[in-house]
């Protein structure tokens, strides 16, 4: 039990970090597995194997960052998540807010919706959502940041954890948005104002 909940702390870390190099660095290691995270003697941990990464633009990031946001929330809305999806270039045939919003959640948060509704893997899930409103077109930079969040997902099922990415990025997604000068009041999780952005 101690070794798992030592992993699970560790997931968190790199999950943490992972959010930190995407929306502040805009370049992070989309490699994340076991083969690549070495425990080094001092309890840190150290990446390695930076040949999968990625370089997001200032639109990229920034337009992720509203999609992450409003997915890492307790309680989403999908007019909001769908709005973001559209603006960071998601487009479907009919346009449909409920599926497109599915759609952020699958790619970049969990897929624990398709689970519920009685789909085995994830791509059953998307075909299912395809068949509903099929995606036109995919923004580049998200298949890649999809299969990340995918792979932290993967390393939660080894450690019998159900991860949800977008609540792990949020925070800095929501810094990345700030930052830019877009943002209207930021509150902290005890609900005070963040004064520094």
């Amino acid at each position: 039990l101690s070794m798992t909940r030592d992993a699970r702390n560790k997931l968190s870390l790199l999950l943490d970090a992972t959010g930190h190099q995407i929306f502040h660095d805009g370049i992070y290691n989309g490699d994340c597995h076991p083969g690549n995270i070495l425990v080094l003697d001092d309890g840190l941990l150290g990446l390695i194997d930076y040949g999968q990464t990625r370089r997001l633009s200032h639109h990229d990031r920034l337009a992720l960052a509203r999609v992450v946001s409003s997915l890492g929330k307790r309680l989403p809305d999908a007019q909001e998540v769908a709005d973001a999806m559209r603006k960071f270039g998601f487009r479907s045939r009919d346009d449909n807010v409920e599926i497109i919003a599915k759609n952020a959640s699958l790619y970049f948060n969990s897929d624990i919706e398709g689970k519920r509704m009685g789909f085995a893997t994830p791509q059953k899930y998307l075909q299912y959502l395809n068949s509903k409103d099929p995606m036109l077109h995919v923004p580049d930079p998200a298949l890649f940041l999809a299969r990340t969040s995918f792979l932290f997902r993967g390393l939660g099922a080894l450690l019998q954890q159900q991860i949800h990415t977008s609540p792990h990025w949020r925070k800095h997604a929501i810094l990345a948005v700030a930052k830019n000068g877009k943002a209207h009041q930021l509150y902290n999780l005890g609900l005070t104002p963040i004064s520094n952005y």
